[in-house]
């Protein structure tokens, strides 16, 4: 007879003393008077025999293996034994009975580990019933119970969805728990763990199902990810980018970071904003931006943990958190004040300074402009922000400070085209120099130049060329000029960056007249960069030359264009045209004082410093026995009779001397130094033309016109041919003309051809304007006559139509075309020039 399907309706009281007799004494369900308790179906018989008289003495592990081996065999009385089990859980917690209470959740653990995962479900509704019955009792030991039993539930695979779970009770329960307060440390600790490890299996068991609980939702995050940094707080020790091992999971602490990593790690690219947006708004509500050690530290957690690929996700929300804090509070916009003040800013901008490093180089490739950008506004709303406390001006200038900290980071992050892509980017932003700059644009100026000067400090440059295009450079050199100290001081620190290449700028922060220089070794120009120095290399210099002439200049200035004139020479070698144009510079700042009347005293003997300290380091560099000795006699004598021309013991500039009376012998001679070079083999007929920059605020054009000498004139270049040497107005080709020019050297012919050109020069600089007027109308007239002479000597007076006995106006009369009429135009006087 199946004891299964025995109606639970026999309770008759006379046959209850008869089956207690015979089979004895049962607990028999509140349905039945107990008079039938031996017809109760087998799965309850089976289930009530596990629990022993006395519940300290555990659970009856042969009645347990029989419960196994029928729920195994009879896998469809699942739900039934496990309702039944919850019904005595439920009412042994009611009648405080812990002890039975405690056999029945392990004998419920073992179950489920018996049981197939595709019979799970039919079981798994009873168990979380269970669990929840527990989690309600207020009993430490209680709670603890249920969230080892959900744990070891938790770490079970299911193969089948399950389509009527919910643990939204659970994730609230946990997260309650890893609040916990109770007043002994120890169970605080115990039960705050239980919160995290109940956490860890509710993600566990929903974020790999589609059919179960969206875990990612917000609602959850906003109780999963705070009870999380709860147990964090404080304890933001060293960091590794592998997870604590489990020996450490028994602090809260390290069992929280080890859930935020498997969080990000199970995160995709939709849920990191769900994750991303808890951890900001619980730094905001406990004000852990500032300082900001621990929200560093989370963030480097979720930077290692998350995919690489989603790594700029993350740092786009956390820009986007800082605009919200930058934006300006509707109650205070009269003083421009943000919603956050600077201390937040800066603790937001020192967080993506610490955590860029971490992002793959290509993951914040698309949206870096885009970033940097945001942070260049963030610069320029912070100088516009006006308050009248010290501390908070203080604290923009570090949230100032901290922004180009960052814009480096960023910048170390990328490729190398991509940096000169951002310095360009940066230089486009820069108000460039005017007569009227405002307080607020030379500091803009300033911030945004610093702020170049970080990136550049990650960039290593290869060719010129790619570190100075055009657009970049022409409004850099422009920037020299500018009317702030400081401002030039950072436009000289960017080129040093940039031009050095070698690593010496080290060794020439520092200008000597004595005693060895640093060891230095020159290498060979290369055709790319020798091309650069033909293009830009005399805009450069003209640069360098109307940057000493500034008033205001300090020591430091000084300092840095001779840093800057130094790099060029060993960046570029010393070949001719390089070294010629340097000295040409040079001889050019040497006769400053001695034309300049608007500069101090001081000024002037910075000039002769700055003239000194280059040719000693560029006669060394050279080593041409001629050229170091008149350097070195010349130090001789200023050391005895203008000592003021030299700079001072610790290698500086003075701007508080005075220029000697006499100084004819503590000058260099440009004729001697020229001689030196030329019996070195260098070519050195461009070294005693004039140097003639063009004045400051000249328009700038692409290619340079700072000096009139290399401007060649030629009359007749229309009439030349390539490949064929062009003759002088006043010479005829002849055979004598041919054998003279074959005869010729090829020096005295440039040198003729210079004298030629100075002389052309010099005439448009003194003539007057009428002379320059007459001589342009005979050369006007002299091309009339000529086009007279080509077009058969026709006279321009004459009206060929108006000939007689002429059918047609440009015809003869042997039908041969004639010549077209030639015009004489009378130009008004000033059209010509």
């Amino acid at each position: 007879m199946d004891m299964d399907n025995v109606s639970q309706g026999l309770t008759c009281c006379v046959c209850t003393n008869w089956f207690s007799s015979l089979f004895g004494q049962f607990d028999v369900p509140d349905c039945c008077c107990g008079c039938c308790s031996a017809l109760r179906p087998r799965y309850r018989r089976l289930v009530d025999n596990i629990y022993p008289s006395d519940p300290q003495d555990g659970l009856v592990k042969s009645n347990m293996e029989k419960l196994t081996f029928y729920a195994v065999s009879s896998p469809e009385k699942l739900d039934r034994i496990g309702e039944y089990l919850a019904y005595k859980v439920s009412r042994d917690i009611a009648r405080h009975r812990n002890g039975y209470v405690i056999i029945a959740m392990e004998a419920m653990d073992r179950l489920l580990l018996a049981c197939h995962a595709q019979s799970l479900n039919l079981f798994v509704e009873s168990f979380l019933k269970m669990v929840q019955k527990l989690l309600e009792c207020h009993e430490a030991e209680m709670q603890l119970l249920a969230a080892q039993s959900f744990i070891k539930f938790a770490n079970i695979e299911e193969d089948t969805p399950s389509y009527h779970r919910r643990y939204d009770f659970f994730v609230s329960k946990f997260s309650s728990l890893c609040h916990n307060c109770h007043e002994d440390l120890e169970t605080q600790s115990r039960l705050r763990i239980a919160g995290l490890k109940g956490i860890q299996g509710v993600v566990r068991k929903t974020v790999s199902d589609d059919l179960q609980v969206n875990i990612w939702d917000e609602t959850h995050m906003e109780k999963i990810i705070p009870s999380l940094l709860f147990n964090m707080q404080g304890h933001c020790g060293s960091l590794s980018e592998t997870p604590d091992s489990p020996q450490e999971e028994a602090n809260p602490w390290s069992l929280a970071e080890n859930c935020l990593r498997e969080l990000m790690g199970r995160a995709t690219f939709g849920n990191v904003r769900s994750v991303i947006r808890p951890v900001l708004k619980h730094l905001d509500n406990h004000e852990l931006w500032e300082p900001n050690d621990f929200a560093v530290h989370t963030f480097k957690i979720i930077m290692y943990s998350i995919q690489a690929q989603y790594s700029y996700a993350v740092i786009q929300i956390l820009m986007s958190h800082l605009d919200d804090k930058s934006k300006m509070d509707e109650s205070d916009r009269k003083r421009k004040k943000p919603k956050a003040d600077a201390k937040v800013r800066t603790g937001i901008v020192n967080v993506l300074a610490n955590i860029v490093s971490i992002a793959a180089g290509e993951s914040i490739g698309p949206s870096v402009l885009e970033i940097f950008n945001s942070l260049l506004n963030h610069l320029r709303h912070s100088i516009d922000i006006r308050t009248t406390k010290e501390a908070d001006l203080m604290d923009e200038k570090h949230f100032q400070d901290c922004v180009i900290n960052t814009l480096g980071e960023f910048a170390n992050n990328l490729p190398d085209f991509q940096k000169i892509e951002i310095m360009m980017f940066i230089m486009g932003k820069v108000p460039l120099p005017t007569d009227e700059s405002h307080e607020a644009d030379v500091l803009l100026q300033k911030i945004l130049l610093k702020s170049l000067l970080k990136v550049g400090t990650k960039y290593r440059t290869v060719q010129m060329c790619q570190a100075f295009p055009s657009p970049f450079l022409q409004p850099l050199l422009q920037m020299s000029l500018a009317s702030d100290t400081a401002v030039r001081l950072v436009v000289q620190q960017i080129l040093h960056t940039l031009l050095d290449r070698h690593n010496y700028l080290s060794s020439l922060t520092q200008l000597y007249v004595a005693g060895p220089l640093p060891d230095i070794k020159i290498e060979k120009c290369s055709r790319q960069d020798s091309m650069f120095f033909k293009k830009n290399g005399n805009d450069i210099l003209m640069h360098m030359f109307e940057s000493v002439q500034i008033a205001n200049n300090t020591a430091e200035n000084f300092q840095a264009i001779y840093t800057t004139l130094a790099l060029i020479c060993v960046e570029f070698g010393t070949d001719s045209e390089v070294l010629i144009e340097l000295l040409r510079l040079i001889f050019a700042i040497q006769e400053l004082p001695a034309k300049s009347t608007l500069l101090s005293s001081g000024q002037h003997c910075a000039m002769h410093i700055l003239v000194v300290g280059f040719l000693f380091f560029l006669a060394h560099l050279t080593a041409i026995p001629l050229f170091c000795a008149h350097v070195e006699q010349v130090i001789k004598n200023r050391l005895e009779r203008a000592i003021q021309l030299l700079p001072d013991d610790s290698c500086t500039f003075g701007l508080f001397n005075s220029i000697p009376d006499n100084m004819e012998e503590t000058l260099f001679d440009s004729g001697v130094i020229a001689e030196a070079l030329r019996s070195s083999g260098h070519d050195t007929s461009r070294l005693l033309l004039p140097y003639i920059p063009r004045k400051v605020g000249q328009v700038t054009v692409t290619r340079s016109i700072s000096d009139l000498n290399s401007i060649s004139v030629e009359v007749d270049s229309v009439n030349s041919s390539p490949g064929i040497p062009r003759r002088h107005p006043e010479e005829e080709i002849t055979v004598e003309s041919l054998k003279r020019m074959l005869a010729e050297s090829p020096t005295a012919r440039r040198q003729a051809e210079d004298e030629r050109r100075l002389r052309i020069i010099e005439e448009f600089r003194t003539a007057a304007f009428e002379d320059l007027v007459a001589k342009a109308e005979q050369q006007t007239l002299d091309l009339q006559n000529k086009l007279n002479e080509i077009f058969g000597k026709v006279p321009a007076a004459v009206d060929i139509s108006s000939r007689p006995n002429s059918p047609h106006p440009n015809t003869r009369d042997d039908s041969r075309p004639l010549p077209p009429p030639v015009c004489n135009i009378k130009f008004p006087s000033h059209f010509i020039y």
